[in-house]
């Protein structure tokens, strides 16, 4: 478990520094570990909380909260989340889509990882339709898969055009937040395993401490550019990992 704890604190650490918790890779991991089913999406969506939460916090206070941006993705996307973390789904199915979601993830990031730090970009005003759709679709797949969306948020938001990258960040980090607290109370309703998590606190406390770390550097020091690439690598190579697992 050494080794699992360290590849989380390398993860929240990668995620967090642009504004993700790190919940689709946390998942992989706990899979290629072979971790029970039944818990490993609560361990990652808990996981996922206790990173972006210091991310918001710390992107709230440095002023790049945009409410505007945010509301009406969140507004599709929380009942379904709900909805998507209450379905049960077979195994094998869960691996693929995992599978799927990271593959996808990975190539999104690469595509954008040019545009992370560009403050002189414009943006552009998203249809109140458009966002809650892709809110819901987003919400759904997280809620399902044990992830907050923020993952595929973050891209999309930088493909529309539809805020400056610090906004967007923030507004990732917040989507996976609430989505994250909405999917645990789904997982909840179908599973009675709150005793099992506490077995894995140690993942928790590493995330946390990733998760700092990760979005000062993003803050602080490193082009956001850079961090998102790395990021995009990492999310590519666990996906290439499951791939393997699966086919």
């Amino acid at each position: 478990m050494i080794f699992l704890s360290i590849l989380f604190f390398i993860t929240s650490i990668l995620y967090s520094s642009v504004g993700f918790g790190g919940g689709s890779t946390y998942l992989a991991l706990l899979l290629l570990w072979n971790i029970p089913y039944t818990i490993f999406p609560i361990i990652a969506l808990v996981c996922n909380i206790a990173v972006v939460s210091g991310n918001s916090i710390n992107y709230i206070r440095h002023g790049h909260f945009n409410i505007k941006l945010l509301a009406p993705y969140l507004l599709g996307s929380i009942p379904f989340a709900y909805l998507g973390g209450s379905l049960v789904i077979e195994k094998h199915i869960f691996e693929i889509i995992l599978f799927i979601v990271l593959l996808i993830a990975g190539i999104l990031l690469l595509l954008n990882f040019k545009f992370y730090g560009d403050e002189t970009k414009p943006f552009k005003n998203i249809p109140l339709y458009i966002s809650t759709t892709i809110g819901s679709i987003l919400g759904l797949v997280s809620g399902i898969v044990g992830i907050g969306g923020g993952i595929f948020l973050g891209p999309i938001l930088f493909l529309l055009q539809a805020g400056k990258p610090r906004d967007i960040a923030t507004s990732a980090s917040l989507f996976i937040l609430i989505n994250s607290i909405s999917g645990v109370i789904g997982q909840f309703q179908k599973n009675h395993v709150a005793a099992e998590i506490l077995d894995y606190w140690f993942l928790i406390v590493c995330v946390i401490i990733g998760g700092q770390i990760g979005n000062y550097l993003n803050l602080k020091i490193l082009p956001s550019k850079i961090l998102a690439a790395l990021t995009a690598i990492l999310v590519l190579f666990v996906a290439l990992r499951m791939g393997i697992r699966i086919f």
